[in-house]
């Protein structure tokens, strides 16, 4: 059990059947009545977040989710299957629930899997990625001027805004999180 008297950042707690994370928490004491706690808290599994105030005493069952690193492995529909390099097993996760960041991720790439009572709820890609560049029109010369970007399409068929000078082939480091080229592998 957790009380709210402990809630810290990132404690996980079960309440009203949904799992929630703390992402801030304040200890109120006003000169006149009595303290609380004030949160801002995210449904870990529908995403939401809310501000809730807490009586310190309140308490509610923690909750574990299990973080484990699998392999992307392949799609068939509307599944994306990942593989246990421990246990071999294949573990299917619907398309719906992954993140919009999943379209950088190719076979054989480490992804961390989000589960809660078995059931899986994310996927978390690597923060950075190599990619391949498949498609880009080329950079001309003179075209100098500071930060210009042009179109490119990865191997996994995203699309990014890369420098001038990346050609066609070339590998490049992809930041998951917003999409930005980061360096040359």
């Amino acid at each position: 059990m957790v009380s709210a008297g402990d809630f810290r950042n990132g404690v996980t707690f079960e309440m009203d059947g949904a799992v929630y994370q703390i992402i801030e928490f304040q200890h109120v004491k006003p000169g006149k009545g009595a303290a609380f706690v004030r949160t801002k808290i995210r449904d870990v599994i529908a995403g939401g977040v809310t501000e809730r105030t807490f009586n310190p005493s309140d308490k509610f069952p923690a909750a574990y989710i299990e973080r484990r690193e699998m392999a992307y492995s392949y799609s068939d529909g509307g599944l994306f299957y990942f593989l246990d390099s421990e246990s071999y097993e294949m573990i299917p996760v619907n398309q719906g629930d992954l993140p919009d960041s999943f379209k950088f991720v190719k076979e054989e790439t480490v992804c961390k899997i989000l589960s809660y009572k078995g059931n899986v709820f994310g996927v978390d890609p690597p923060t950075t990625v190599p990619l391949q560049v498949t498609k880009t029109d080329p950079g001309f010369r003179g075209d100098t001027a500071t930060n210009v970007t042009k179109p490119a399409t990865l191997e996994t068929g995203a699309q990014i805004k890369v420098p001038l000078f990346i050609d066609e082939g070339e590998t490049i480091i992809v930041d998951t999180r917003d999409g930005s080229y980061v360096s040359r592998a």
